[in-house]
């Protein structure tokens, strides 16, 4: 075997004792221990608890379903953990990965050991990926087996108002979370690179907790559409798009792109802070100055040349919440929770084409522009029924929000839309027409005619 051959394989050898002696580490921390205890046990308590009772988070996308069907609890649990559970989990875990060197000054018995900057790095990372994909795991597998326990696989009710089989739910419920993992990996990066940049300070152990706190923030802002898909949160919400038909792709894969160009850049930017960097503590430069140029402008540049891409690519322009796009997807949602009442109460079925369901919108009056989110738009919903001449119509009071999402509480007429419980042949059930979620493709051009 020639030497060019053996020197790869001697040094990916040599690496193993290093990543499991890293990954002993982390594992052996109380901390370490407790997250990855509550991320395997505590989803499954929670939607399991949460389904069996009267009230529901019906202000979390999906929680209105709770009681219906095992799926809608991960897709609760998947919501939350993206706005806080996910980034916090990152901070923890990859955010003090190098730090806790530096607390305890073992920097040079490492290096004793180790003998390369490379290795040490690679075998932290390394670690720290493994431990937050096992948690990541948890939090999937754990949720939906509380939730499949506690209610059972039955038809999801997508966010257009069509019901997913149990096959293609369970489907598209684990692409869901597998579509989280890309910002994860993002944050954890960003951890990383704080963990090495700041190294015991308190900032850098939560520096992609406050980031995430800071994007929450922004996000709840009217951004144009090319700024909100090119920050490394967007794909925590873009995977809503997936619950639509035909699926919402466009803000799913560029927010998948970016997350991932995120991770590639600040692990390259951490790796090259660590080399630089005198882990013996002679000499160190920690000043602001250095972590400015070498991390927090590169980042800054990636999203405006994201963004800058974004628009040049697509036509879309402002918010991306407009009248026709609203109208547009609340008719389609209506059409199809108007079949599923109408098989929850026996009566004949119709089709979305027989009901050439239509609805007009208003935000706000005259006075006020229609286009952008907020929570004073009026819509009223019109079909026909085969045979009948006259035309029905019902009215609807829609909560929009920045990332498309919209609430659409029904304000009459009660036989329709007006009361929260149908009754069936088999009891009061919720009216799928009272209250319902819907999503707006933020990047889909706005509809003629």
């Amino acid at each position: 075997m020639s030497a060019a051959l053996v020197e790869p394989v001697a040094r990916t050898a040599f690496a193993l004792p290093g990543y499991r002696f890293e990954l002993l580490k982390l594992t052996a921390q109380w901390r370490t221990r407790a997250l990855l205890l509550v991320c395997w046990l505590a989803p499954a308590v929670f939607v399991a608890a949460v389904s069996r009772q009267s009230t529901l988070p019906s202000d979390t996308v999906f929680g209105r379903w709770m009681g219906q069907t095992g799926w809608a609890g991960s897709l609760v649990v998947l919501s939350f953990c993206c706005s806080w559970v996910l980034p916090l989990l990152t901070s923890l875990v990859a955010g003090d990965v190098f730090a806790v060197e530096d607390r305890l000054g073992t920097w040079r018995h490492l290096l004793t050991v180790v003998r390369s900057p490379r290795r040490l790095f690679a075998t932290k990372a390394l670690a720290a990926l493994t431990v937050l994909l096992v948690m990541v795991a948890g939090l999937t597998v754990s949720s939906t087996l509380g939730g499949l326990a506690a209610v059972g696989a039955h038809p999801l009710v997508g966010l257009d108002g069509q019901l997913l089989g149990p096959g293609r739910a369970a489907t598209t419920v684990l692409l869901a979370w597998a579509v989280a993992l890309a910002p994860t990996l993002a944050f954890a990066a960003v951890g990383l690179l704080g963990s090495i940049a700041l190294g015991g300070s308190p900032v850098g152990l939560l520096l992609p907790a406050l980031l995430a706190l800071l994007l929450q923030l922004v996000q709840l802002l009217p951004l144009p559409v090319a700024l909100r898909v090119a920050l490394p949160g967007s794909a925590f919400t873009a995977w809503r798009g997936l619950f639509t038909a035909p699926a919402q792709t466009g803000p799913l894969l560029l927010g998948v792109g970016v997350s991932l160009a995120w991770t590639v850049l600040a692990t390259a930017l951490a790796r090259r802070l660590f080399l630089r960097r005198d882990v013996t503590g002679q000499g160190r430069d920690d000043s602001a100055r250095l972590v400015v140029v070498h991390a927090v402008l590169p980042l800054a540049a990636l999203v405006a040349v994201t963004a800058a891409a974004v628009t040049a690519t697509t036509p879309v322009t402002g918010p991306g919440v407009g009248r026709d796009q609203l109208q547009t997807s609340l008719a389609t949602s209506f059409a199809h929770l108007y079949r599923l009442q109408t098989r929850e109460l026996a009566r004949p079925d119709v089709t979305e084409a027989q009901l050439r369901t239509t609805a007009t919108c208003d935000k706000g009056g005259d006075r006020v522009a229609d286009t952008g989110p907020g929570n004073d738009w009026r819509c009223v919903v019109s079909w026909h029924l085969p045979g009948a001449t006259a035309v029905g119509s019902a009215v609807y009071q829609l909560d929009v929000t920045a990332d498309g999402r919209y609430v659409a509480d029904g304000d009459g007429p009660q036989e329709v839309n007006g009361f929260f419980q149908v009754r069936t042949a088999s009891g009061d059930a919720p009216n799928p027409l009272w209250q319902f979620d819907g999503l707006v493709d933020l990047l889909a051009p706005t509809p003629k005619g």
